[in-house]
């Protein structure tokens, strides 16, 4: 045999055991779907009165969600967080506004054929004018123009917007008590109109989340299912402020890439999507689908994925807060989701 073939058939059986690799990967990855969603229930559970601290501790061993209806309706937040008392608690103080053209930061967006993640323009503006800013934007229904959404993310609640924290739990006491952590690791306030929409993303935190105004609508996905989101690492970007020309005085978002940052690892697949950017493991993903209501309470463990979107009330705004507590990476969980999405993305690059 000449060297040339033997080139050709060396190469030839290279083909054939990363197909035979690729085949028993998705094969496994497709039994490891359906025995879950066969013992898993393909809704999410509701409950009428928060659970004890071991109630709470057999979902999160579980790692399965939940919501509480009505948990929130006596909470000071819930009662007061109208318009007027957040402008009269709030007033001026100066405040983080997370602003896009089209309501979608921590997004994947295309740069010609490239996708990138973006991340919104961040400016300080003065918290009534930012407030009156959405509610106008929602009453007028003109989606085409920036959308603003207050969505720091970093524990905020105790921080810009302590003047309002005296209003909620400093702590969730099922959560402290199970998790064994005294306090959150971050409390978060979100404000925004229906043009905001957070797309398919994880979170290493057990959250509780609690809808004080308007509804939010959740997707959600557990980890097990990532080999049907397909995760991605992009280049990151950021909406910045240029002008349209050099001789006017308009200026507009464009995306920007960060030239020195790393890759982000992002999902591309949107479960309202389903043929877009699919993986062969995309079409047994079985979503589960919840609206939280005013004074709902949603418990989304670590690792879930999950795309928000968002309905306002009478008020023309929609506004929560989440509790973030430090997932436990000891036992089998992280390995075990790590291993999984490792084996996910293999296959994906074969």
């Amino acid at each position: 045999m000449s060297l040339s073939n033997k080139s050709t058939s060396s190469n030839s059986q290279d083909v054939k055991q990363v197909v035979s690799e690729q085949n028993v990967n998705q094969t496994a990855l497709a039994g490891l779907l359906s025995s879950y969603h066969e013992l898993n229930p393909s809704c999410v559970d509701e409950l009428h009165e928060e659970p004890s601290a071991l109630e709470f501790m057999r979902y999160v061993a579980r790692n399965r969600p939940f919501v509480v209806r009505g948990a929130a309706v006596d909470w000071k937040a819930f009662l007061k967080w109208d318009a007027e008392y957040l402008l009269n608690t709030m007033g001026s103080e100066k405040i983080n506004v997370a602003i896009t053209p089209f309501g979608n930061a921590d997004a994947v967006v295309f740069q010609g054929n490239i996708p990138v993640f973006i991340k919104p323009y961040e400016t300080s503006e003065a918290f009534d004018q930012a407030l009156g800013y959405i509610q106008q934007q929602e009453d007028s229904g003109q989606g085409q123009s920036e959308v603003k959404y207050l969505q720091t993310q970093n524990d905020n609640l105790r921080n810009e917007y302590e003047m309002l924290f005296a209003d909620v739990p400093k702590s969730i006491p099922f959560a402290r008590i199970a998790l064994e952590q005294q306090h959150p690791d971050a409390v978060n306030f979100w404000l925004g109109n229906s043009h905001s929409v957070t797309s398919l993303h994880k979170d290493n935190y057990e959250n509780v989340y609690v809808q004080i105004r308007g509804q939010k609508h959740f997707v959600l996905l557990s980890p097990v299912e990532t080999a049907c989101v397909n995760e991605k690492p992009l280049p990151a970007a950021t909406y910045e402020r240029r002008h349209t020309t050099e001789s006017s005085g308009e200026v507009a978002l464009s995306l920007r890439i960060d030239e020195l940052a790393e890759k982000v690892p992002v999902a591309i697949w949107d479960p309202d999507a389903p043929d877009h950017n699919a993986t062969p493991m995309s079409h047994l993903a079985q979503p589960l689908r919840v609206t939280l209501n005013e004074g709902d309470m949603l418990y989304l463990p670590a690792l879930w994925y999950h795309k928000v979107s968002q309905s306002c009330g009478n008020q023309g705004y929609c506004c929560a807060v989440n509790y973030w507590y430090d997932m436990d990476f000891g036992g089998d969980f992280w390995a075990a989701s790590k291993f999984i999405r490792d084996v996910a993305l293999q296959t994906a690059d074969k």
